[in-house]
């Protein structure tokens, strides 16, 4: 996508890529999304992890460490490729989407973190949602992009139907946002009951886990104070070829703030509120508001270039900071249990972790 759109303009925003055969491929008897292929392919290998993890005896916190991880990442990633699917591209639509996708995972981490178990609802983002979102990518890949700025009255055939004369005829892509805040709806509903369950059957009050909703708010808060500049419906790095490194920093960030839940929750730590690495969002946020807040002009963003330098450079702090992290767990992890990060070990007759494809020592010598 990034070959053919770099800008990230979409079919609406004049771009003329990417072609539509790169949502295909050709297998021995018939096409499938490209796209929708890797998704899937992703979704399956993401389901039946756990269980080689067991079969092989290599289940730990570690590999949900990896799960977790991955699916923090994957989510931002799949959020841009979406939105280039459904031609949202370059709008606060695409923002939407992004804090509703993240909050969805937010909340299961939350609940897992208080509940001690990953719950998955009638309609989940790992299987239903990632489906349809397959589902998209091969419509898209045989009609194009433009095919879901479609009215929805048009798509149905009722848009002279006098009844209807005054319903908005959104897009597809619109109502598809819509239902995607529906679901976000019932899933925030459906994660406050596990959690309130569990907490009363321990005996302790249900409020104090309410806090741990605070820092995603906190968070989003922020992004979307730095992208309301200068105007709400107007802003410097939604509408310019700054939107895809933001929304990777912003994914980056959120997928190490996921990663300390989870960390938390594997080694019975504290509920993590703060992150560090908020405080440089908060200096692009507070430094492009500088207007609203004491009447002068940004600082560090004072001029385009220098917003792009700010940008790229909160891309880079938090790559290197959410690389630094998983260094240090996965460090930490291997030395405490023994085990490898790479590498499938068993424990020999004296309970130490050998590499599967040697023979321990011990092993050997009581067999000589």
């Amino acid at each position: 996508m990034l070959y053919y759109d770099p800008s990230y303009l979409t079919e609406k925003g004049g771009a003329t890529g990417p072609p539509q055969w790169i949502y295909f491929t050709q297998v021995p008897t018939r096409l499938c999304a490209r796209w929708g292929a890797g998704l899937f392919l992703y979704q399956s290998f993401d389901a039946i992890d756990g269980k080689q993890a067991r079969r092989t005896g290599m289940a730990g916190p570690l590999g949900e460490m990896f799960d977790h991880g991955c699916d923090a990442l994957n989510t931002t990633l799949e959020v841009i490729i979406a939105a280039q699917a459904l031609n949202l591209g370059r709008s606060w639509w695409t923002v939407a989407s992004q804090i509703a996708t993240l909050a969805n995972f937010y909340l299961t981490t939350w609940e897992e973190y208080h509940t001690g178990s990953l719950y998955l609802g009638v309609f989940s983002g790992p299987v239903e949602g990632i489906l349809i979102i397959v589902a998209i990518y091969i419509i898209s890949g045989i009609y194009g992009p433009s095919f879901w700025d479609t009215g929805i009255l048009t798509f149905v055939g009722l848009e002279k139907y006098p009844p209807l004369a005054r319903v908005p005829n959104i897009g597809l892509n619109e109502a598809f946002m819509a239902f995607g805040a529906v679901g976000l709806g019932f899933n925030i509903v459906n994660s406050y009951h596990n959690v309130r369950v569990a907490v009363r059957k321990s005996g302790k009050s249900v409020y104090p886990p309410l806090l741990g909703l605070l820092p995603f708010l906190f968070s989003a808060a922020i992004q979307i104070a730095w992208l309301s500049h200068p105007e709400l419906d107007h802003s410097a790095i939604i509408y310019s070829p700054l939107f895809i490194p933001f929304l990777c920093a912003w994914g980056l960030q959120f997928a190490h703030t996921v990663g300390r839940m989870i960390l938390a929750h594997v080694t019975s730590m504290p509920f993590p509120l703060w992150n560090w690495i908020w405080i440089w969002s908060i200096i692009g946020a507070l430094d492009v508001n500088l207007p609203r807040l004491i009447g002068r002009g940004p600082i560090l963003q004072s001029n385009d270039r220098n917003m792009a330098i700010f940008v790229y450079l909160t891309l880079v702090v938090s790559l290197v900071a959410y690389g630094r992290f998983c260094t240090l767990v996965i460090r930490d992890i291997t030395n405490y249990l023994g085990i490898a990060c790479f590498t499938v070990r068993k424990k020999d007759a004296d309970g130490q972790w050998r590499d599967a494809s040697k023979r321990a020592p011990t092993a050997t010598k009581r067999q000589e």
